[in-house]
């Protein structure tokens, strides 16, 4: 009885020990899931280096405000001035000295606030657009791993069906029934569909790696979800979205601020030429030896003073011309916000229409395929009524499988399509990140 309760206190040391060490290498083990739609779209939003690249953007372009408004802020300098000096004292010799300065009234540095103030606009808006640019590169790079997917599963069975083909054809030749030259038009079929797969693959593997560089999931264990992808809404073709584009359209805001700030550099580098007040002040504890109160009846060794400078631009012509210049580069960059609208408008305009051709080849697409199903089975029919050959049940199939791939990439290139024109009306991050 005792041997025996021995054994069992060793067999459960050793299942808890096995256990602790199972619990511990859990960690280090890697399960791949599939990666849904959405989840990709956050990882990518979230791992994006353009749009960290745009947000340090912005805060150079904060920090460039702060320092414009901070003009009017004294700036304060401590310092020494102890030289050795003989004869009448020169300069002003001291243990320790204070200056400030600032500006007071100064109406070339309001515009020069303004550009600025524009410019982070200009960041922010900026950064808007490459996220929404980071959203659609990562919808259509999945949805097009996801239709490689099903096109590579779709040959995989085309290839089985060709190899089995072979074997049928081999056979017939071997028993006199077809020529030899068949065996070869199998095996070019087969090569055909070996190619595609290749191709598939070679494609499916360069999608990988992007997603893999947005979102930061390893590339060999990203998976798509075809149900995790949101239906993508209807497109009128009656409706104006080529002027609702352009009220939303990032690119054209943040050409508009650039050309707002333009405009207020120039304001400013012309009222360069204006008067200006600045505040100045300064203190100084000045030393003896130095003989300054041998040299002054009311020799003092605290001194300090405050007041104002004010000057009159009276003949800058370097600073004229650096006025002209920032005024033609202001008309140029509202020539840039007509050449952005213009380009917004027509690309809007281009996808709308072309969504309503790619809608129209998918259907054909599709009817196409429906008939292939259809022959199929008519063909399955007659061969179980000796009506007609395995061969032709085979390339009945095949016509099917070659029908369906056309499908899927038809579907691709409307879903392409609708995705671009809404990045274009401001609608595409509410619906990526929609829930199915």
């Amino acid at each position: 009885m005792a041997q025996n309760q021995l054994e069992f206190g060793t067999m459960l040391e050793k299942k808890f020990a096995f256990l602790l060490s199972a619990s511990l290498l859990l960690p280090a083990l890697s399960f791949s899931e599939p990666v849904p739609f959405k989840r990709a779209i956050e990882l990518a939003i979230r791992n994006s280096t353009a749009i960290s690249a745009a947000t340090a953007d912005t805060n150079r372009m904060q920090a460039t405000y702060q320092e414009a408004r901070d003009q009017y802020i004294p700036q304060v300098y401590f310092g020494s001035g102890l030289a050795y000096s003989f004869g009448f004292p020169l300069g002003e010799p001291s243990i320790f000295k204070v200056s400030s300065a600032s500006l007071l009234l100064n109406q070339a540095q309001r515009e020069f606030i303004k550009a600025a103030r524009s410019d982070i606009r200009a960041a922010n808006l900026s950064k808007e657009e490459k996220k929404s640019q980071v959203i659609l590169e990562t919808a259509l790079s999945y949805s097009e791993l996801d239709k490689n997917q099903a096109s590579i599963n779709i040959l995989r069975q085309q290839e089985d069906a060709a190899l089995k083909f072979e074997q049928i054809e081999q056979q017939r030749i071997g028993a006199g029934v077809d020529p030899s030259i068949e065996i070869t038009r199998a095996k070019l079929n087969t090569a055909r569909i070996r190619l595609k797969i290749a191709e598939l693959v070679a494609g499916a593997d360069t999608l990988r790696l992007r997603l893999s560089q947005l979102t930061g999931v390893p590339a060999r264990e990203f998976e798509t979800v075809t149900e995790s992808i949101p239906r993508l809404p209807d497109v009128s073709q009656e409706d104006d979205l080529a002027t609702r584009a352009l009220n939303v359209s990032f690119a054209v805001k943040t050409a508009q601020e650039l050309s707002a700030a333009k405009l207020f550099q120039a304001r400013g580098e012309h009222k360069q030429l204006y008067p200006a007040v600045d505040l100045v002040g300064q203190y100084a504890r000045f030393t003896k030896y130095n003989g300054y109160d041998q040299y002054y009846k009311t020799f003092k060794r605290n001194n300090g003073a405050i007041g104002v400078e004010i000057r009159f631009p009276f003949l800058n012509k370097g600073q004229k011309d650096r006025s002209e210049a920032a005024y033609a580069d202001a008309i140029r960059s509202r020539k840039d916000v007509d050449a952005a609208k213009e380009q917004v408008s027509t690309e809007t305009l281009k996808l709308q229409r072309s969504v309503a051709q790619l809608s129209a080849a998918r259907e054909v697409a599709n009817l196409e395929y429906q008939l292939a199903q259809n022959n199929t089975q008519a063909m399955q029919a007659k061969v179980n009524a000796a009506q007609a050959t395995l061969r032709d049940q085979q390339q009945a199939q095949l016509d099917e499988n070659d029908k369906y791939s056309t499908l899927l990439d038809a579907t691709y290139e409307l879903e392409k399509a609708q995705m671009q024109l809404l990045k274009q009306t401001g609608d595409l991050e509410q619906w990526a990140l929609s829930t199915r």
